[in-house]
């Protein structure tokens, strides 16, 4: 599917939620390296602070992310996104001393209706690891983290 094609549609409503997923360019496996996963994961605060929006569940995979997201007032659903993907890129691309396109151009989105289950979507998305095995306990994997759980 095409940027274009995913950007179709996409509406952001305040006080709305969304699942999100994005992904390194080329699947590339940048977060097995703790240092730079740590860059990313500092982010998602700033990214909180700077767009009045709440992060409520999000899972760093080695080469993807996934969040559900609650905007707030005057949030943007594309500008949270897009802020959160070229901040970690410059701060990781700093401290590697390169200047390497870290994320894909798109990101998919999935608006939550409101008789959605938050606790199951949010049990899915911390899950991955599991799923991938990269653990066999979520509390041995240091990439996630959720409101609800």
């Amino acid at each position: 599917m095409s940027w274009n094609d995913l950007r179709k549609g996409r509406f952001s409503q305040e006080q709305g939620e969304y699942f999100i997923t994005f992904n390194t360019q080329n699947k590339q496996t940048y977060f097995n390296d703790f240092r730079i996963a740590s860059i990313f994961c500092s982010q998602i605060a700033m990214s909180e602070h700077q767009h009045n929006c709440i992060w409520l569940t999000w899972v760093l995979m080695p080469d993807h992310f996934h969040g559900l997201l609650h905007l707030g007032n005057d949030s943007e659903l594309s500008k949270i996104v897009g802020t959160l993907k070229g901040a970690s890129s410059f701060a990781i691309n700093k401290e590697l001393k390169s200047s390497c396109k870290l994320w894909q151009s798109s990101f998919y989105d999935r608006a939550l209706r409101y008789d959605d289950d938050r606790k199951s979507i949010s049990r899915y998305i911390v899950a991955n690891p599991l799923r991938k095995n990269l653990v066999k306990n979520i509390g041995n994997y240091p990439y996630w983290n959720s409101v609800y759980l």
